[in-house]
């Protein structure tokens, strides 16, 4: 129903353009523009491709993954910006397939304390908050209790997973802390905060170059891993996502801050810090990213869609929170503007399509990965990658604020 939705609603577009077709396809595709915001037409087509909500990312069976996560608590926050159900009905399906009736979590095993998996927290209390039904509260709690039990280095950061010990990842700030931030201010626990201020600050103590203000992917206090630095413990490269989820977390983060809480202008100041070496490493042609972020033109690195995403998202979102200067919004519109025009592509039908979507990438693991710069620009690239929808969704839900 919801795929005949789009067909229909595209059509309708279409029959209304129909004299600017001669026009070509550049009128046609103003008209859809005008008509249906970015946000919807990324929904839209998400959802033409997975009539069923945990076939997102590719799926073949339900999995308990915060890459379908992110879309779908992208979805919730589309729902609620727009007024329209349909789009919350559709992602609550995805807890309607993995939230059993106890509350347990469908494939999660919290013996792995893996981060990745508290990520899809946030979207549990998108759904708990709409249907108050205690199976969420549950599962809910169940994030909460693996991040209490969470391995830490001796400085107090998390483990990225029990079997990367003494590590942190860029990627761990976005999966665990939105949902620590959400869960202090839902349940009353605003000593969580400290905690989760530290995360941020550590990670940046731990990863930032002082010459160029990135940060590094990952970082391992005890120097075992054969991607560490022996004297920093970082690993080689600027990995455009990773610093786009430390971005992305950030800005998620802020939203539940307390305003008078003594190190959230502290994270600010990070958040400001970052996006400025960020920029300076910006495609001037296109406004947008590179897979590794400080080589432009280097043979093999390309333009990747996820960080472009990501990035646009917290500075548009930066701005209109007031947690960044106004400048930033402009830069934000630069950049969404850039992602259209590199790596969207859109079908004759209407349906919208994200491409140079890098798949996935990490550090350690069997076979190792050693966080090379042949390692980064060599994982597989495909279109309508989860970790970039569910940003570009996020961004274009911000940018249409202004409207």
């Amino acid at each position: 129903m919801l795929a005949l939705l789009f067909v229909l609603s595209v059509q309708c577009q279409s029959q209304r353009a129909v004299t600017q077709e001669q026009a070509g396809p550049t009128a046609k595709f103003a008209n859809l523009k005008e008509d249906i915001p970015w946000s919807e037409r990324m929904a839209l087509s998400i959802i033409k491709r997975a009539p069923e909500a945990w076939m997102n990312d590719f799926q073949k069976q339900p999995k308990w993954t915060y890459t379908i996560g992110l879309v779908m608590n992208s979805l919730c926050r589309l729902s609620k910006a727009k007024d329209k159900p349909m789009y919350f009905d559709y992602a609550k399906g995805y807890g309607d397939t993995m939230i059993l009736a106890d509350g347990q979590i469908r494939g999660y095993d919290i013996a792995k304390f893996n981060i990745d998996n508290i990520a899809p927290g946030p979207y549990l209390f998108s759904v708990y908050n709409k249907t108050g039904e205690d199976r969420y509260k549950t599962a809910i709690n169940t994030l909460k209790r693996q991040l209490s039990w969470q391995p830490q280095t001796t400085d107090g950061g998390y483990w990225h997973k029990l079997r990367y010990p003494w590590q942190m990842w860029l990627d761990g700030l976005f999966m665990g802390e939105p949902f620590q931030a959400q869960y202090a201010v839902e349940f009353n626990q605003p000593d969580l905060f400290d905690h989760i201020a530290d995360q941020f600050i550590l990670a940046e103590k731990h990863t930032r170059d002082s010459k160029t203000g990135l940060l590094y992917h990952g970082w391992d206090q005890s120097r075992i891993q054969r991607w560490s630095n022996p004297e920093t413990g970082c690993s080689e490269h600027f990995w455009g996502r990773a610093v786009g989820w430390y971005c992305m977390g950030l800005v998620d983060v802020l939203e539940f801050f307390p305003k008078d809480h003594p190190k959230r202008d502290e994270l600010i100041a990070i958040l400001d810090r970052t996006l400025q070496a960020v920029l300076a490493v910006q495609d001037p042609a296109s406004k947008t990213w590179w897979q590794v972020l400080n080589y432009p033109g280097r043979k093999g690195n390309y333009l990747e869609a996820t960080a472009s995403c990501m990035f646009t998202y917290a500075m548009i979102k930066g701005a209109n929170e007031g947690y960044l200067d106004e400048k930033y919004r402009g830069l934000a519109k630069e950049s969404f503007e850039g992602i259209l025009k590199t790596f969207i592509k859109e079908d004759k039908d209407g349906e919208i399509h994200l491409t140079n979507c890098c798949s996935v990438a990490g550090l350690g693991g069997n076979p190792y990965r050693d966080g090379s710069y042949e390692y980064y620009i060599n994982e597989p690239i495909r279109d309508n990658d989860a970790k970039g929808i569910g940003p570009f969704i996020l961004a274009s839900i911000e940018l249409e604020k202004n409207k």
